[in-house]
């Protein structure tokens, strides 16, 4: 039995896709390969492998005892270029931890990135590409699922929903880089439609305009509710209130919540970028700018046509990002981690 140790602080900041991706695997290793790896979470014990999920400095001194700790796998959900516009630091402070994090990932034996347009800027920054992998990331069916309509009706009369009201979803963290004023911007022209915001201020004050974007968390239109971070066990239910996922960031990875929404059968609208395209082609429509992301939300409101061929495309990319195909794929990885 391969001895696989993972660590990772992810959960003690809720709100942040990273934390849904760990948990994912650790599921996945849990109930479908137990009989091949004996799992051990957050400990320093001797490891065939151990993953590193995040960049804490005290794992990072944990790499140095090379013989304890085996093979070791960096999983990057994040790049310093990613992390511009997301936190206020100060400008000393952040160029301390961008060179940190480029530290860490090179003191990884393998890295897996969750998006293969990551790979070329990885090794921009000095990483050989030898050691670079892509597995995307991926949610579970017994997570985030289709409910019927009664229990969606059920959701939102919590968040005091009208069940006749067309009703788009954004989801994240509240910065700049989310698009959350574009998402405000979009909602103001739509007023016959219900703008729904879950996810708050994970890192406080430090988040990069929060005084601003706090003015508008406080006083949305009267279309808009941010109703703020919620627990991982009652997303679902917040997907399958809605009609529609927007999501209109400026820059990700692989975002966790575009999967959730499509294992929850709700069609997905993204603003325009490279990124989504290696990862997502024919799962979701897309625009470049709020007046195409208006145009695009009323015609799904009003085209079932357009709706249902949406929600179609949702499905098969849930099917392809599903939990049966990424268990063979890390299966696979880890095993010939241990060969190597």
């Amino acid at each position: 039995m391969i001895k696989l140790t993972m660590l990772s602080s992810a959960e003690k900041v809720k709100g942040q896709g990273v934390a849904s991706a760990y948990r994912e695997l650790v599921n996945l290793v849990s109930e479908h390969l137990s009989d091949k790896f004996d799992l051990s979470i957050n400990t320093f014990r001797k490891s065939d492998i151990t993953h590193y999920h995040t960049v804490d400095f005290h794992f990072y001194l944990s790499t140095f005892f090379k013989k304890k700790r085996g093979v070791r796998v960096g999983y990057v959900h994040f790049l310093p270029e990613t992390l511009e516009g997301s936190l206020k630091l100060p400008k000393i402070a952040r160029a301390v931890f961008y060179k940190y994090l480029i530290s860490f990932y090179n003191r990884m034996d393998q890295i897996v990135v969750v998006n293969s347009s990551f790979i070329p800027k990885l090794e921009q920054h000095g990483v050989a590409s030898e050691k670079i992998h892509y597995i995307p990331n991926f949610v579970s069916k017994k997570t985030f699922y289709p409910m019927k309509n009664e229990a969606k009706q059920e959701v939102r009369k919590k968040y005091h929903i009208d069940s006749d009201k067309f009703v788009v979803l954004g989801v994240g963290q509240v910065q700049h880089r989310k698009g959350v004023l574009d998402f405000i911007e979009v909602a103001r022209a739509l007023p016959e439609i219900e703008f729904v915001w879950a996810g708050g201020f994970s890192f406080g004050k430090i988040t990069a305009g929060y005084a601003e974007l706090k003015e508008i968390y406080d006083n949305p239109p009267e279309n808009v509710k941010f109703i703020g971070i919620v627990d991982r066990t009652e997303m679902n239910a917040c997907f399958n209130m809605a009609d529609v996922f927007f999501m209109p960031s400026y820059n990700e990875l692989f975002p966790m919540a575009i999967l959730e929404a499509m294992s929850a059968d709700v069609p997905v609208l993204v603003r325009d970028l490279d990124l989504y395209k290696d990862i997502l082609t024919g799962y979701y429509d897309s625009a470049t700018d709020n007046q195409g992301f208006i145009q695009k939300l009323r015609e799904l409101k009003e085209d079932h046509s357009a709706y249902n061929k949406l929600v179609q495309m949702a499905r098969s990319g849930a099917e392809y990002y599903s939990e049966e195909r990424l268990t063979r794929i890390w299966d696979e990885f880890y095993h010939q981690l241990v060969k190597e």
